[in-house]
């Protein structure tokens, strides 16, 4: 593997400045309200545009091939949130409460579309269930992803209220059923121009992030936050990850899928959307802006390690699919 696939990306580059930018001049006071209501209108901009995308036939599309799909959502929805209260007592012992209520957070969120489906690509999967399953993933978990995070807080006896959950209901799925209302109108042009919702997902992460660890820093973050407890939530990440995987996996061949069918069901459903879950994130946990910055850490370390380890698995599922070809040439010869 060369050392330039291990390097982060530009984004990766672009967030880690953004949280040493918020850890040097984080915004107060009255700059910082100004920053809350320009972020919310970005996350708002941001799901209308993701509703405009979504084509009414990928919805229909989604009803098809129903088995692969129910078994990338039992992935994301059923097994990850069980994991996340499995390890409860690593959490606690190894973790902050932020940053373990962080982790549960990451377990409760929908797939991403963008790497789910390039990955399944480069390891020859099935792409257009990959396409169906990631954006379904996404539409759900505008709704259910509150509903999981209020149920797996209430287990901790704290955490996002019912309001909470209510509130980001209506403020991420109004504009995202409005956008796709709009779509006869001006999904042509969001077709045409599908670098502008790139650069509105990007940005509105790095406001979030950048509003989100200002208020984390001057409540403390960094004093508060000892390096141990950062390796830990990193090691936790990577043992989800090393979990689900192959537990994604075995699930997929036990229930008799393709080797294609078999790699959308591993990449879709092991890996987590940052564009949902920061803007989620900040609405969902409104009240505890003071805590945001700790919150979201998981996510992101989650989100970087994901995106190397997927970049080895899927490397590894071409190779193979590349040699068993070759070995169906010669037994043919």
């Amino acid at each position: 593997m060369s050392s330039r696939r291990l390097l982060p990306d530009p984004f990766t580059l672009a967030l880690l400045a953004t949280v040493m930018l918020a850890s040097l001049l984080p915004c107060r006071g009255e700059l910082a309200r100004i920053f809350d209501g320009i972020t919310d209108a970005a996350i708002a901009l941001l799901f209308f545009l993701h509703g405009a995308k979504l084509p009414r036939s990928a919805i229909m599309q989604g009803l098809s091939h129903w088995r692969l799909h129910l078994t990338v959502f039992t992935g994301t929805f059923v097994l990850f949130p069980l994991l996340g209260l499995a390890l409860r007592p690593l959490g606690h012992a190894l973790l902050t409460p932020d940053l373990y209520l962080g982790l549960l957070f990451v377990c409760a969120l929908p797939s991403t579309v963008q790497s789910s489906i390039a990955f399944t690509s480069i390891a020859g999967g099935n792409v257009p269930a990959a396409v169906v399953s990631a954006s379904m993933s996404n539409l759900i978990g505008i709704a259910l992803t509150p509903l999981l995070v209020g149920l797996l807080l209430a287990t901790r006896g704290g955490g996002a209220s019912w309001q909470g959950v209510l509130d980001i209901v209506l403020q991420l799925l109004l504009p995202f059923a409005l956008g796709h209302g709009a779509r006869r109108w001006i999904g042509g042009w969001i077709d045409r121009h599908k670098p502008v919702l790139g650069y509105t997902d990007r940005g509105t992460i790095l406001l979030v992030v950048y509003t989100a660890f200002s208020a984390a820093v001057v409540e403390g973050l960094w004093r508060d936050t000892p390096l141990s407890a950062l390796l830990s939530t990193l090691a936790m990440c990577g043992l989800l990850l090393a979990l689900m995987m192959p537990i994604l996996a075995c699930a997929a061949r036990r229930l008799g899928f393709s080797r294609e069918d078999e790699i959308t069901i591993v990449f879709c459903g092991s890996k987590k959307s940052m564009a949902s879950g920061i803007p989620m994130a900040k609405i969902l946990f409104a009240g505890q802006l003071g805590g945001l910055g700790a919150l979201v850490l998981p996510l992101m370390i989650f989100h970087q390690l994901q995106l190397v380890v997927c970049a080895v698995v899927a490397r590894r599922y071409a190779t193979r699919g590349v040699r068993r070809v070759g070995e169906d040439d010669r037994d043919a010869d």
